[in-house]
């Protein structure tokens, strides 16, 4: 319904046939100026950033994700269509650490959307969690449907939280900001008790890839937080990119991703 198509290639799954190589530029210029596509890439360039919703749908989102995407790929349009690196490169932006574009899993940088204050709390929309209330089911009523038993916030929220930073007297949820690694759920259990803080940025993951030469890879954090300012042109995030694919493009080997190149020679 939103009259966009987006290909997904995999590698193969999709493949065009039916033209030869001197109609390939005609056929390009067709969709991109006479009929207004934008094309991604394809090869050792930097292939179309993918994006979730953000702060346009998006209550949890830090940062305006479309935006930044919007931004990044005007600017670097020539990466994208006229291959320059030792092979593809990918950007994907997720607005919060639920991770909804799995960024952290599938692109060479990742940018997560996070806070640097303390997460907020509503302590008596925490206690009408507590007390059953139904205006307030757990988890935004996703559960619905289900029998899974009375809320317990001590089973279902303090006792997940991976850092055990969390602790419920009775009366009042305590949350030790220090050591939270802001994994999204507790938020996502009782959303209208607690939110996002309200110094938000991003952190920069990079190196994350599909198994192709060593194996699957997760992203690592390189820049730990990243204010998101659109009214200076994003510079802090433009050149954390630009020095990345400086080194990268002087050292990387052939059909050698950021990834395989941090693991070859670590972080410089």
């Amino acid at each position: 319904g939103s009259g966009l198509t987006n290909m997904h290639g995999s590698t193969g799954d999709i493949i065009f046939l039916g033209t030869t190589t001197p109609q390939l530029e005609e056929i390009f210029w067709t969709l991109t100026h006479d009929l207004k596509q934008d094309l991604g890439g394809s090869g050792s360039n930097l292939r179309t950033p993918a994006d979730c919703l953000g702060s346009s749908r998006c209550e949890y989102s830090c940062y305006d994700t479309q935006a930044l995407c919007h931004f990044l790929t005007n600017e670097y349009q020539d990466e994208l269509h006229r291959p320059a690196f030792p092979y593809k490169f990918k950007f994907k932006f997720d607005g919060c650490p639920n991770c909804c574009v799995a960024s952290i899993a599938r692109s060479d940088m990742s940018f997560i959307g996070t806070w640097k204050d303390r997460i907020r709390i509503d302590q008596d929309a925490v206690n009408k969690y507590v007390e059953k209330d139904p205006a307030y089911p757990a988890n935004a009523g996703a559960h619905k449907g289900r029998d899974w038993g009375p809320f317990d916030i001590e089973k279902e929220v303090t006792d997940l939280c991976p850092t055990h930073c969390m602790k419920w007297d009775g009366k009042k949820l305590h949350i030790d900001d220090a050591n939270c690694t802001r994994c999204m759920h507790c938020i996502n259990v009782m959303p209208r008790a607690l939110k996002v803080g309200k110094e938000t940025g991003c952190s920069i993951l990079v190196g994350a890839k599909a198994p192709i030469l060593d194996g699957a890879q997760m992203g690592s954090l390189l820049v730990p937080f990243v204010p998101v300012n659109p009214d200076n042109d994003y510079e802090e995030i433009t050149e954390v990119i630009e020095n990345i694919w400086d080194w990268w493009m002087e050292e990387g080997k052939n059909r050698e991703r950021l990834g395989e190149l941090i693991m070859r020679q670590g972080f410089q």
